[in-house]
C-alpha cells in the first residue's frame, strides 16, 4: 500500500473541521448597527414557505394591454425561469387568462420585507436588452456605491435600436483583467446566435463595422449598462458587457438575459405575506433531532468500527458542511438555495448514504483483517473492494436526482401535468440530494481514504483491533 505522510491526517481533519464550522455558523461582523457577512452559514439560508412563510404578489400587464393567452404563458415561463435562476425553488406560480393576472408565491424571511420587494421588482422587470448608438441619456443618478447610473435614453440613442436580446444565444458572468492597470473586473459575456432569422453574429459584425470608432451603448430596460467605443470589427459572435459590476450583479444580469424579456411590462397589483405552515419551532425541533441523531450515529460508528469509525465521523461532518455550503450561498459563485422540508429530506438521505459508504469501507477492511492480511494489505484491498459498491449506489442516486431536476425543473411537460407548486418542491429535493451525494464522494470516498492511510502510519496505532480486527492481533 502506498503510504500517506503522517501529518496529512491532521491537515485534512483540521481543514474539514474548520470548513464545516464556517459553513454551519458562517462568518460575519458588525460595524455599528450594520452587519457584514463574510461567509454565509445556516442562518443565511432562505427557508421555504412551509417553514418560514413568504410573500405573494399578483402581476398584471401595465397600462391597457390586453395580453393573449400565449403572451401570458410566455410571461409565466420567463418568471418561472427567473425564480429558479435566483435559487428560489419552493414557489407557486399561476396564470389566470380570464383576468390577465399572474400570481406568484415564494419564500422569504419575515424580517426582510425590503428584500422581498426588490425580488418582486427583479422578477417582474421587462429585462429588455438593447444595443443603441451613442450614449444619450435624460437623467443621471448615483447608486449606493457612489457610481453614476445613466437612465432613460434620449435623442438618437432613444430613437434607434441596433439589436436586442433576441439575437443573444447565451450570457455568462466572467472576469477580465485590464492589461494597463492589472485590475480585475466582472463582466457579462454574450454569445450571439449564428443562424436563423435572429443571426446575432452577422448583425453584430455589421454594427461594429458601421459604428467603428464610435460609441455603442448597451441598455437593460431604461438603464445604461455601458457605452464602449467600437475599436475593431467583431465577427466571432462574442460580445462583452463591462461596467462597475460585482460578482453577484454580473451573475444576476446574465441570468436575466438568459431568461429573456417579458412580452409586456408588468405591474404589481397586489402584494402580501404568507404565514408558515409549520413555523420555526418545527425547524428548531428538527435541528435538535438532527444533532442527537448524529451523536448516536457517531457513537455507534466508533464502537463498532473503532478508528475507521472515528475517521468516518470527521468525514460525515465535512459532508454536512459541504452540503450546507452548497445551499446557503457560502460559495459566491453559487446563489443561495431555498431549503424546504423535501430539501431537508434530500440532505438526510444523502447523509444516510454517507454513513453507508463509510460502513461498507470499514466492513471490507474488517473482513480482510479477519482473513489474515496485514494491516497495510487490509487497508489496500478493503478500500479497493468497497469502491465499486459505493460508486454503483451513489451513481444511481446521482442519475435519479438529475432526472428529478430536469423533469421537474422549469419549462417542461411534466410541470404542466403535475402543476407548478409541485415542481419547485421536487426540484428542491433533487438538488439537495445531488449536492449531498457529491459531498459524499468528496468526503466519504476521497478524504476518508487519505486519512485512513495517513493514520495507519503512526506506530502506536498500527494495531489490527483498532481497525476492526480481533483484540489479540
Amino acid at each position: 500500500m502506498k503510504r500517506v505522510p503522517k501529518p496529512v491526517f491532521f491537515v485534512v481533519a483540521l481543514l474539514i473541521l474548520a470548513f464545516s464550522f464556517t459553513a454551519i455558523f458562517g462568518i460575519s461582523y458588525y460595524t455599528g448597527d450594520n452587519k457584514t457577512t463574510v461567509l454565509k452559514g445556516i442562518s443565511d439560508i432562505r427557508w421555504g414557505i412551509d417553514i418560514r412563510g413568504g410573500v405573494e404578489a399578483t402581476f398584471k400587464p401595465a397600462g391597457d394591454v390586453d395580453a393573449t393567452d400565449e403572451q401570458l404563458e410566455s410571461a409565466k415561463s420567463i418568471i418561472e425561469l427567473r425564480m429558479v435562476s435566483q435559487g428560489i425553488t419552493d414557489y407557486e406560480l399561476y396564470a389566470d387568462a380570464k383576468s390577465d393576472r399572474i400570481i406568484v408565491r415564494f419564500p422569504w424571511k419575515e424580517d426582510s420585507d425590503q428584500n422581498a420587494v426588490e425580488a418582486i421588482e427583479e422578477i417582474s422587470s421587462t429585462a429588455q436588452l438593447t444595443f443603441r448608438p451613442g450614449d444619450g441619456h435624460a437623467t443621471t443618478d448615483i447608486d449606493s456605491n457612489g457610481e453614476y447610473v445613466y437612465k432613460t435614453p434620449s435623442g438618437d440613442t432613444a430613437n434607434t435600436i441596433l439589436m436586442d436580446g433576441s439575437y443573444v444565444e447565451s450570457a455568462s458572468a466572467g472576469m477580465t483583467t485590464d492589461k494597463t492597470t492589472g485590475k480585475n473586473s466582472y463582466v457579462v459575456q454574450l454569445k450571439l446566435k449564428s443562424s436563423g432569422d435572429k443571426n446575432g453574429k452577422e448583425r453584430f459584425a455589421d454594427i461594429t463595422k458601421e459604428y467603428l470608432n464610435q460609441q455603442v451603448s448597451i441598455w437593460m430596460d431604461d438603464i445604461m449598462l455601458s457605452a464602449p467605443k467600437v475599436e475593431a470589427e467583431i465577427t466571432d459572435g462574442n460580445a462583452v458587457i463591462s461596467g462597475s459590476f460585482t460578482a453577484k450583479e454580473a451573475q444576476d444580469l446574465a441570468s436575466k438575459i438568459n431568461a429573456g424579456a417579458l412580452p409586456f411590462q408588468l405591474e404589481t397589483s397586489n402584494y402580501g405575506t404568507i404565514s408558515a405552515t409549520l413555523g420555526e419551532n418545527s425547524l428548531v425541533a428538527m435541528a435538535y433531532a438532527g444533532v442527537i441523531a448524529f451523536i448516536i450515529i457517531a457513537i455507534i460508528m466508533i464502537l463498532f468500527y473503532r478508528l475507521p469509525g472515528f475517521v468516518a465521523v470527521i468525514s460525515l461532518i465535512g459532508q454536512m458542511g459541504l452540503a450546507i455550503a452548497a445551499v446557503s450561498g457560502y460559495f459566491p459563485v453559487f446563489s443561495s438555495f431555498t431549503m424546504t422540508l423535501p430539501g431537508i429530506a434530500g440532505l438526510i438521505l444523502s447523509i444516510g448514504m454517507g454513513v453507508d459508504c463509510n460502513v461498507i469501507t470499514a466492513e471490507r477492511i474488517k473482513e480482510e483483517l479477519r482473513a489474515g492480511r496485514t494491516l497495510d494489505g487490509a487497508l489496500e484491498r478493503g478500500t479497493k473492494n468497497s469502491l465499486s459498491a459505493i460508486v454503483d449506489g451513489n451513481m444511481t442516486v446521482i442519475i435519479v436526482s438529475i432526472i428529478l431536476m430536469l423533469v421537474f425543473g422549469p419549462a417542461n411537460i411534466l410541470s404542466i401535468i403535475f402543476g407548478e407548486s409541485t415542481t419547485g418542491t421536487i426540484y428542491s429535493f433533487g438538488y439537495t440530494l445531488l449536492v449531498g451525494v457529491i459531498a459524499n464522494f468528496i468526503m466519504g470516498v476521497f478524504c476518508t481514504r487519505i486519512m485512513l492511510r495517513s493514520v495507519a502510519g503512526f506506530k502506536f496505532l498500527r494495531k489490527k483491533w483498532l481497525f476492526g480486527g480481533a483484540k489479540n492481533d
